[in-house]
């Protein structure tokens, strides 16, 4: 539970920072495709810093291929499923709204809700796959060495 707690408080300061970049590159009339990915690379950063540190405690140098890779694939995918969300989204906010305001905090809404939609799906990931104990490194206890 302590580690989905600070995995939630890393997303929530990521999402500022990726949030943040994301209205500022639409208001600016950059699209929703590319402000996705743009913000979404943004808060990628301090969210690997801040999981690998602070909710699954890991420190010293990562491994290339247990950590780095599959966090860069999950992230990519992640990158991937939001930046489609957020452009279908906006596809269908600028039929409806011709103001560019009202379409940049309705853009940003689902960016946020398409961020939340893999939340739970990265942390299952991370806690599986980038983030676990290596098979090698788990101490077996058995009857004779309890």
């Amino acid at each position: 539970m302590r580690v989905l707690v600070r995995y939630s408080a890393s997303s929530v300061v990521a999402t500022a920072i990726s949030q943040l970049v994301f209205f500022l590159c639409y208001w600016i009339g950059t699209s929703a495709t590319a402000a996705s990915v743009i913000a979404f690379a943004a808060g990628a950063i301090p969210n690997y810093l801040l999981n690998r540190r602070w909710a699954w405690g890991r420190t010293g140098p990562a491994h290339p291929t247990r950590e780095l890779l599959p966090y860069v694939l999950i992230t990519i995918g992640s990158a991937f499923v939001i930046a489609f969300l957020t452009t279908v989204a906006d596809d269908w906010i600028r039929t409806m709204i011709d103001a560019h305001s009202l379409r940049t905090v309705l853009a940003g809404g689902a960016y946020l809700a398409a961020n939340g939609f893999t939340f739970i799906l990265k942390f299952v990931l991370f806690d599986r796959y980038v983030f676990a104990t290596p098979a090698a490194d788990v101490e077996v206890r058995t009857p004779a060495t309890r």
